[in-house]
């Protein structure tokens, strides 16, 4: 019967609450994830001690919570090109996109990052009179190639092949000269402790040049991304004033960037 108290795998004498925390990351680091039930048995202890250390490792930014579980942080050392990101979650990214859509009026300018999410948007925009879309994304530029009713400006740059956008300090010095109503941004890792980050140095001066270019800054990411993080930082979750993700994040998650102070979207 699990207990309460503090307790330890395999009859083994009491631990405390910081050593069965410690213990689990070591489980996690081997398993990556693990069902709340799994661990109740794994430390002969309680549903509620279980979720009581969950939090407060995801408090500490080692571990996050999922649905009936938790799963380990973990560091991303590349991004996946255009085309692998192209065919994956497209149901959830176009429900996040259709949120988006509830933040555009017409005569607006836009920033558009590079990304298969931020490209959902580009119909939305083509629906709307007036626009202006700055982007550093040639799938943004082929979408809008026939829409001569938009205006379209490309950051030019550095060319990052996979990813088929522009990086870089070029990128960042066209942003520089330009003011834009909102900005949806992309990123491949994202977590309340760390915010948004990259494995790649290239991106991080772009993405805070156009951050700071924008009137409203919203982040436009899947859950899935949740709980990764790169080696470079680009903004604390408190810099966007709203972020959209799909509905798959943890209840836990989102109470607690909702703490935090900054509009959660769930589509």
């Amino acid at each position: 019967m699990p207990r309460d108290d503090d307790a330890a795998p395999n009859g083994s004498a009491p631990m405390i609450p910081e050593q069965r925390r410690e213990q689990m990351l070591r489980a996690l680091r081997k398993h990556q994830v693990l069902s709340v039930h799994q661990l109740m048995e794994m430390f002969d202890c309680s549903h509620m001690t279980v979720r009581r250390d969950i939090a407060l490792l995801e408090q500490s930014g080692r571990a996050y919570s999922v649905t009936g579980g938790v799963r380990i942080v973990s560091q991303v050392h590349s991004e996946p090109s255009h085309q692998s990101k192209a065919v994956v979650e497209l149901p959830q990214k176009q429900a996040m996109a259709r949120l988006a859509a509830g933040l555009l009026h017409p005569d607006m300018t836009v920033y558009l990052d590079a990304g298969t999410t931020t490209l959902e948007i580009v119909p939305h925009i083509v629906a709307l009179s007036g626009m202006t879309v700055v982007t550093n994304d040639f799938g943004v530029v082929a979408a809008l190639a026939d829409a001569t009713h938009v205006e379209v400006i490309h950051t030019g740059g550095l060319l990052d092949h996979p990813n088929r956008s522009c990086v870089g300090g070029l990128a960042a010095a066209t942003l520089r000269q330009l003011a834009t109503d909102v900005a949806f941004m992309s990123t491949s890792s994202w977590d309340s402790k760390r915010g948004t980050t990259t494995p790649s140095a290239l991106k991080v001066e772009v993405k805070q040049a156009a951050m700071q270019a924008a009137s409203r800054c919203v982040l436009v990411a899947t859950s899935s991304k949740y709980g990764l993080f790169g080696m470079y930082r680009i903004a604390r979750l408190e810099e966007f004033d709203t972020i959209i993700t799909d509905g798959a994040l943890a209840q836990a998650a989102a109470d607690g960037l909702r703490a935090q102070g900054v509009e959660l979207l769930l589509a």
